[in-house]
């Protein structure tokens, strides 16, 4: 996530593509068993909404096929180089620089708009998926994914001994940093109301909270690292907790999460 509207996580560093990598581990095969089951995306047109990284549009792309279309958004593009270079059974793909707060929608109109992980960090959320919505065709769908670090705000949920203990205090110090920068720490369980509001039928929602896997501690201690410094000028933790914790990571079988992540969608609709 870019630091142009006051990002935490900057996707210039280094770190962002690590961070990406254990996303897509944890999250694509939950978002695309649910995208599958909206029904067939043969031939759908596509808008995935700040991307980060390139694995979720490639399978998009694989399943929408070479009659469908999928457009591909972000703020800062880095990551996703490669993707328009697809095979003849996947959709042509295109990459565009977008500002979701301040552009207009690319395009006129989608099958399935989609973003992960993006709304809940824009101060301007409620507007935001006001406007991903009214992009969504009749009969399309849009597909919110968002945390929700309040429902569940501990990196290990069972604190055994100080290395849970530190990776807890830890964890606190980034939702103080992310509710520092207008971050809805409790953004996830309000989408299907929003959904509504926008005048989406059909909606529904569901919640995805990974206990513990490799990928989960990859993700945090990617985290961490990117975050080292303004965990530490804030007070936050000292630079000893940290090369502690991520000492514990690497070392030890740490049972460490992520915030639930809520999938919510709706559906425009039909004409006629």
């Amino acid at each position: 996530m870019a630091t142009e509207n006051g990002y935490l996580l900057d996707n210039r560093q280094r770190e962002a593509g690590r961070r990406f990598e254990a996303f897509a581990e944890l999250f694509d095969p939950w978002t695309l068993g649910r995208l599958d089951r909206l029904g067939p995306l043969t031939g759908l047109r596509c808008w995935d909404v700040g991307a980060g990284g390139p694995s979720l549009p490639a399978a998009l792309a694989a399943r929408v096929g070479p009659t469908g279309q999928v457009l591909v958004t972000d703020l800062d593009t880095t990551w996703l180089t490669g993707l328009t270079d697809t095979s003849a059974d996947a959709a042509p793909v295109t990459v565009l620089r977008h500002d979701v707060v301040r552009d207009q929608p690319p395009g006129d109109g989608f099958d399935l708009v989609h973003a992960r992980l993006v709304l809940v960090h824009l101060p301007e959320r409620a507007q935001v998926l006001r406007t991903l919505a009214a992009a969504v065709r009749p009969g399309g769908w849009l597909v919110i994914e968002d945390a929700d670090p309040a429902l569940q705000p501990l990196a290990c949920p069972d604190e055994r001994g100080p290395a849970e203990e530190l990776a807890n205090r830890i964890r606190r110090g980034f939702r103080a940093l992310l509710a520092e920068r207008g971050v809805d720490l409790a953004f996830g369980r309000t989408l299907p109301a929003l959904l509504r509001t926008a005048g989406l039928s059909e909606v529904a929602a569901e919640a995805y909270f990974p206990v513990t896997s490799p990928a989960c501690r990859e993700l945090e201690a990617a985290t961490v690292r990117q975050l080292r410094e303004q965990l530490t000028a804030g007070g936050l933790a000292t630079a000893a907790e940290i090369d502690q914790h991520l000492t514990n990571l690497s070392e030890q079988e740490l049972d460490v999460t992520t915030a639930p992540l809520i999938t919510c969608w709706g559906r425009r609709a039909p004409q006629g």
